[in-house]
């Protein structure tokens, strides 16, 4: 038993999983009815249906960070991409365009965002950070200037498809989780059962080792900020359509960082050769059961963002080697 739950401590999930457990318990003492699960109007509704239906542009987003950490490189332009894709969305539908060329048009923009960072990365050698940082310092402003051409005064919108994929619901769940669900099946499919997710890890070991070893690497690192891209993308169509607005000065501010806390908390390292797809959305979860916890809990909005930080430092603790060493070192010495 103890050899077991030494294995157990070491495992990569325990940690993250446990963080969520014990935020949804404290969450749960602090509110009644934290776990009801009602039927409103032909849908699932609760806190927990809640936690879920929110992450999921978070968790988009981070599963795309995921394949690019795992070349070992990082992607800041993911927020700049989903306001970029919004003003698409909007440009199309004043021009017209059926919803379904305008779902594709706002995914053909993420996928373009994709290839231009993956261009800079992988032709031109620019470093990772600076390469995204310039869309992403760009990218708000693409996305206001189009609003300003083509969106007009008013840049809202009536989608019945996009919104439907947004906040519709299908057999009383969400439609958004039904379609992350599958983003994510498809996205696994990818990188698990093909040779690209075993090419990703080996370029984000050793770049030059896989080249030697015939993986052209610059493709591969391509590939991966136009999958990052593409992702985002579709967060996009999620975010815009659920607010029926193009906002590019406050759309997804700063999702690029929960993006990049749910890989870490996921297990993941920034160092790359390793994806962990499935420790990624629990890391999104964590992240968004901490923000429905604080808000639940009364305290002002500004604690949220101490309080995750230090609910991501412990998780991070309780990953590192060194520190179970330390903490398993100074238990033994106090034991009689």
């Amino acid at each position: 038993m103890p050899g077991r739950l030494k294995a157990l401590a070491q495992s990569r999930a325990v940690w993250p999983l446990l963080a969520l457990a014990l935020i949804l318990i404290v969450a749960g003492s602090v509110s009644p009815n934290f776990f009801e699960i009602r039927i409103v109007e032909g849908r699932l509704f609760g806190n927990l249906i809640d936690i879920l239906y929110r992450a999921v542009p978070t968790a988009l987003v981070a599963l795309g960070m995921a394949v690019v950490i795992g070349t070992r490189g990082i992607d800041l332009s993911v927020g700049s991409i989903i306001a970029i894709v919004g003003a698409v969305i909007v440009w199309r539908i004043k021009m017209g365009d059926p919803h379904i060329t305008i779902l594709f048009s706002a995914l053909a923009a993420g996928i373009l965002c994709g290839m231009w960072n993956g261009f800079l990365v992988s032709a031109l050698k620019i470093q990772p950070i600076i390469a995204t940082l310039i869309l992403m310092v760009a990218g708000r402003g693409i996305g206001m200037l189009i609003n300003q051409l083509y969106g007009g005064t008013d840049p809202s919108f009536e989608s019945a498809l996009l919104q439907w994929m947004s906040t519709g619901s299908i057999w009383l769940i969400p439609t958004r989780l039904i379609l992350a669900a599958g983003i994510f099946l498809a996205l696994w499919l990818l990188i698990r059962r093909t040779a690209l997710g075993l090419f990703i890890e080996s370029v984000g070991g050793n770049a030059a080792a896989s080249n030697l070893a015939g993986v052209k690497a610059g493709l591969i690192i391509f590939v991966a900020y136009v999958l990052s891209g593409l992702l985002s993308a579709w967060a996009g169509v999620i975010m815009t359509a659920d607010t029926h607005t193009s906002d590019p000065v406050s759309v997804a501010l700063y999702i690029e960082l929960d993006a990049i806390l749910a890989v870490v908390i996921g297990g993941g390292s920034l160092a790359g050769g390793r994806i962990y797809l499935g420790m990624t959305v629990i890391g999104a979860l964590v992240i968004q059961a901490l923000t429905t916890a604080t808000l639940i809990s009364g305290l002002p909005p500004e604690y949220n963002l101490i309080i995750k930080a230090l609910v991501v430092l412990s998780v991070l603790f309780l990953q590192s080697a060194n520190a179970r060493r330390a903490i398993g070192s100074l238990v033994l010495r106090r034991s009689p």
